[in-house]
């Protein structure tokens, strides 16, 4: 097993380009099951998860060419589709759930095994399955009670579905099976992520005809076949902000380039009101942490366009060291604390209550041997290092690499004393 060994560094400074959004790619990828043509998708992030996406793409029957060295994928799913998904590749992945309505629309069944990922709480197939039961998707509920899901449909049909929750996957799910539905299909309280923009975009090129991404009602007027296509992923909000998390922690300096600021308003916000200096310009977005002194804030975590909980432990990250109490309140999923034990680890004496964590702040950190509970808060308990006293040794780092490309490289150039020790 690998693990991180960070050491207390001097301020970040210099350059940083994102890389594409791992949250977008893997949706992408899994819409590539819709066409039997060739598509090429440009911005792929050399990671983990897009590994895992590849080889379970493989295993239904595509043909995927990958050059991660080029940030290059080519899918072709063409002839015939296996409508099972190997549970070895489901269970390292959620997004795993994302090739459902795809399968179903191509084999007229889907068996996947419900997936896994980062353990941050529960996070139910419910409403993924209500959509496709509303557009004529039969459910075998005696397998769904042994953690199987098998759909069957001859034919989907257009409907208005309401999702009780803003669910990400779920209109993600909902989008790729109405794109070639018989009819109109109207998804009602759709989660409005950038990554759903990005998607929608992604099956308009392929001849799609959905109107609406980007709000809480997307219409889709289902269409009789889709064409292959290339296609640019968009910058990662997440990484992006966690480098601007980790520039005003450490007092630093960093230029953040490829980046989209319209997609983090409101980390961008609260870096402000912590007393950090952001500014956008043409070649991108810069954070200094050195011109003020880094003060406390309150957090609450939202669907978009609220504040993002992939960014709530990054972010926590910055307020133990900040002067002044702070309060974090996360409402997306509840056991999305589990970082909290590891800053404690190192000092920061943070209380925890239902969804609701107290950081005093104004703390001296030690360096300790920590666990990246998650992918997220592996960034964060690194970042954390970076400021603490001494060495902290960070193991299970491989949640890390499901969604930072090259993680060590960017913080290494930026001056980090970090190094990746292989066991």
């Amino acid at each position: 097993m690998a693990k991180f060994l960070v050491q207390k560094s001097n301020p970040l400074k210099g350059e940083v380009t994102i890389s594409g959004a791992k949250n977008a790619v893997l949706p992408i990828m899994a819409a590539t099951l819709l066409t039997e043509e060739k598509c090429e998708i440009k911005d792929v992030p050399a990671l983990r998860d897009v590994d895992v996406m590849c080889d379970l793409l493989e295993s239904l029957g595509a043909a995927v060419y990958k050059d991660l060295d080029a940030n290059r994928v080519e899918i072709q799913a063409g002839g015939d589709v296996l409508c099972e998904a190997p549970f070895d590749l489901v269970k390292m992945m959620r997004a795993s759930i994302l090739v459902l309505g795809a399968l179903i629309i191509r084999s007229g069944r889907a068996v996947i095994h419900l997936p896994g990922g980062c353990a941050i709480g529960k996070r139910p197939v419910e409403l993924h399955l209500k959509g496709l039961k509303a557009m004529g998707v039969e459910i075998d509920e005696e397998q769904l009670h042994r953690g199987i899901i098998d759909a069957r449909a001859e034919k989907l049909k257009g409907t208005t579905i309401y999702l009780d929750f803003p669910s990400v996957g779920a209109t993600e799910v909902i989008i790729m099976a109405a794109a070639l539905a018989e009819g109109t299909t109207v998804l009602e309280n759709a989660a409005q992520e950038p990554e759903i923009v990005d998607l929608a975009n992604f099956l308009n090129k392929m001849g799609a005809r959905i109107k609406g991404a980007g709000t809480d009602t997307i219409k889709i007027d289902g269409v009789d076949s889709l064409r292959g296509v290339s296609h640019n992923v968009i910058p990662d909000r997440i990484e992006a902000g966690t480098f601007m998390v980790g520039a005003a922690m450490t007092r630093g300096n960093v230029l953040i380039k490829n980046v989209v600021p319209d997609h983090l308003k409101a980390v961008i916000a609260k870096l402000k009101e912590c007393g950090a200096y952001v500014e956008m310009g043409e070649d991108g977005v810069r954070v200094r942490g050195d011109l003020n002194e880094i003060t406390a804030t309150d957090i609450k975590t939202l669907p978009y366009p609220g504040f993002p909980t992939d960014m709530q432990s990054p972010f926590m990250a910055l307020l133990t060291v900040a002067k002044g109490p702070s309060v974090v309140i996360e409402t997306v999923f509840e056991n999305r604390f589990m970082h909290v034990g590891e800053f404690n680890r190192m000092g920061a004496n943070i209380k925890t209550s239902g969804n609701c964590s107290i950081i005093p702040g104004d703390k001296k950190l030690k360096g300790a041997q920590v666990v990246a509970t998650d992918l997220r808060a592996g960034a964060a308990v690194v970042l954390t290092g970076l400021v603490a006293e001494g060495t902290t040794e960070v193991s299970q780092i491989y949640h890390i690499d499901r969604g930072y490309e090259k993680f060590v490289e960017k913080l290494k150039a930026l001056g980090a004393n970090i190094m990746r020790v292989e066991e």
